[in-house]
């Protein structure tokens, strides 16, 4: 056993030798910009200055950030000495590391975390909150890198679809980056998820009463972290334990060594109790079940958003959920993450598929030895009949507003016209050349990008055509009293109506 043991930590730290030694080249070795002269930009430009240090996984770096943005309809100039007067959206002193996991560990074009401080780390800066990109303001800030996202807009498309839905969605911006004077591509500026008051909102929790229940932001993920394990097992389709696997979730605001033993035993506590819930013969009783402990809505909207896009990391990598104080609301939330390998773009645990529910993917995903699996509480759910009726409802509102076909098309059209309209997508594709080529997890290898979007686009009817049949509605039925057209019926169908009159 010690010799097997010896043997695990070798071959561990050879992978941390060898994902140091693939980071540190792929900063030393930038993408092939050769080719690549940026002049100026639809898209906000980012410039960003490390003074060739290495850029870490883990640790932060001092770094100074400049981003030029004169805002919608103006171009944006890289030579600001030939250019002076463009509008200086923020200039200063970041604290920056790379984040991530696959989309670490498995791209050369890496996403970055980074916080806003009024003067460097090594001179005791502190985090300081600024608008960046007209988004509101915060201190903590991250910069998404579409690599294995052909379309760079899975993100932001799922942000943007869930936001007239959900508590918090993240908004993010298109942009381009330069590191130490290297053009790297288009990015997705975007807002973490986090606990300030345009985010989360999250007071920070005592240590008795009520202010020792909120507020706390989790995730169901991976064990790299410090994790609390779950008493209860995953299942599989038939609803039936899988004994050898578990269910870990992290701690994310505040995070596990800033956390008081109260706190901890609090917030184990809650879960344990949200779990049990689930778990009783009266989970399905409004006050002695699921519902006094969960927000139905809220894990409604994260279902409805994951499922449409079926994304293969939904429900058990990146799945964030969250509490606020009893007094406010005593209830878990969720808050979507992490989409890039949703709407067909993965080859694994037939994410490609539009005919299947993510929900029920344990039975695949455990054959082929994963163990992160999709926690019990979405069989739970969806084994009540109060649940699924509720679903089909807001299915239906979804498909008349925002999520009308002819809408959701706009939206992707729209997202590709800021992409391509000042040449940023060009850019980005003579920096990383990936068009006919595999990249992981592709399952769809465009020749293009406007191959890339139609592909996209098609898939998202196919997979409407799917929903729409499992839940009951007709995209072709009229709502009544919907005199605007809008989806919905509210003021502006009355004042209509009254007009017409």
């Amino acid at each position: 056993m010690r010799m097997l043991q010896t043997g695990f930590c070798r071959w561990v730290v050879s992978l941390m030798s060898a994902l140091f030694v693939f980071t540190v080249w792929a900063q030393q070795n930038p993408p092939d910009n050769r080719q690549v002269r940026l002049t100026s930009s639809n898209l906000p430009i980012v410039f960003l200055n490390v003074d060739g240090r290495t850029i870490d996984r883990y640790e932060r770096i001092t770094a100074r950030m400049k981003i030029i943005d004169n805002g919608p309809g103006q171009l944006n100039y890289a030579d600001t000495l030939a250019h002076p007067g463009q509008h200086i959206d923020y200039e200063g002193y970041i604290a920056l590391r790379y984040r991530g996991n696959t989309s670490y560990s498995g791209s050369p074009k890496k996403p970055y975390s980074f916080r806003t401080l009024d003067a460097p780390l090594e001179d005791d800066g502190q985090k300081v909150k600024v608008r960046i990109m007209g988004m509101a303001k915060d201190n903590n800030w991250v910069m998404l890198a579409p690599f294995a996202d052909k379309s760079m807009m899975r993100d932001a498309l799922a942000f943007e679809l869930a936001r007239p839905w959900m508590d918090f969605a993240p908004d993010t911006r298109f942009c381009e980056m330069m590191l130490d004077g290297t053009y790297y591509g288009v990015f997705v500026m975007a807002e973490a998820v986090s606990k300030g008051k345009h985010r989360l909102n999250l007071d920070d929790p005592g240590t008795e009463g009520d202010e020792l229940t909120g507020g706390y932001s989790l995730e169901v993920d991976r064990t790299d972290e410090v994790t609390y394990t779950s008493k209860h097992h995953p299942v599989n389709s038939r609803g039936r334990n899988l004994n050898n696997q578990y269910v870990h979730i992290q701690y994310k605001s505040p995070e596990y060594d800033e956390m008081t033993p109260e706190q901890i035993a609090y917030i184990q506590g809650a879960i344990d109790d949200m779990e049990a819930a689930f778990a009783s013969r009266d989970y399905k009783d409004p006050v002695k079940g699921y519902a006094s402990k969960i927000d139905v809505t809220s894990f409604i909207d994260y279902q409805l958003a994951e499922e449409f896009a079926h994304n293969v990391d939904s429900y058990r990598l990146s799945a964030k959920f969250f509490k606020r104080r009893d007094s406010q609301d005593p209830r878990f939330k969720m808050v979507l993450w992490d989409l890039n390998l949703a709407y067909g773009n993965s080859d694994y645990y037939q994410g490609w598929r539009t005919d299947t529910w993510f929900y029920q993917s344990n039975d695949i995903m455990n054959s082929a030895g994963d163990t992160q699996l999709v926690p019990f509480w979405w069989y739970k759910l969806n084994s009540d009949e109060a649940y699924t009726t509720a679903l089909k409802q807001r299915w239906a509102q979804y498909r008349r507003a925002n999520f009308r076909t002819d809408r959701l098309m706009a939206t992707v059209d729209s997202m590709a016209n800021v992409l391509t309209s000042g040449g940023a997508e060009a850019r980005n594709s003579l920096a990383w050349p990936r068009w006919g080529q595999y990249v992981w997890p592709n399952k769809y290898i465009a020749v293009d990008f406007d191959d890339e979007i139609a592909h996209l686009k098609q898939w998202m009817a196919d997979r409407l055509t799917w929903m729409d049949a499992q839940l009951g509605f007709d995209p072709n039925a009229l709502l009544t009293g919907d005199v605007t057209g809008d989806g919905i019926v509210d003021i502006e169908d009355a004042n209509a109506v009254i007009k017409l009159i």
